[in-house]
């Protein structure tokens, strides 16, 4: 049984930047927890250093590897946490995220936290996600 996604904003402001305020999620059979995702290569190697938008990109790639290996998809994620060094960049490079989202036809929730420091020196965002079908 595929799970039912119904949308949930009261207010429209969030629709501009790619995200719902909530998704009721009915019928799901597989619930997908990501651990967070950073711009790292298969051996766990940080790649980009100082490059936001490429490291946004290797993490949503990295994303859907994970997705892929559960037999899920992009347009599965209901929620994503965004955790960066550099808040201001990530507005910068929101739009490239939600665009990508959106090709899979979904605008998951999600929440942007700015902190001092990811797991390495260099990366400048980590991604969590979570997914269902």
């Amino acid at each position: 049984m595929t799970a039912t996604r119904t949308p949930v904003n009261p207010w429209s402001w969030s629709l501009g930047y790619g995200f719902n305020q909530a998704e009721l999620v009915e019928s799901a059979s597989r619930l997908l927890v990501l651990s967070g995702q950073g711009p790292a290569a298969a051996d766990g190697t940080p790649q980009y250093a100082g490059d936001l938008p490429a490291q946004v990109s290797l993490c949503l790639d990295n994303i859907e590897t994970v997705l892929t290996e559960a037999g899920m998809m992009l347009r599965n994620v209901v929620r994503i946490n965004v955790f960066t060094t550099d808040v201001d960049a990530m507005m910068g490079s929101w739009g490239d995220l939600a665009k990508r989202f959106a090709l899979a036809g979904v605008q998951p929730t999600s929440t942007l936290v700015g902190v001092t420091r990811l797991a390495f020196p260099e990366m400048m965002v980590e991604i969590e996600a979570t997914a269902v079908d």
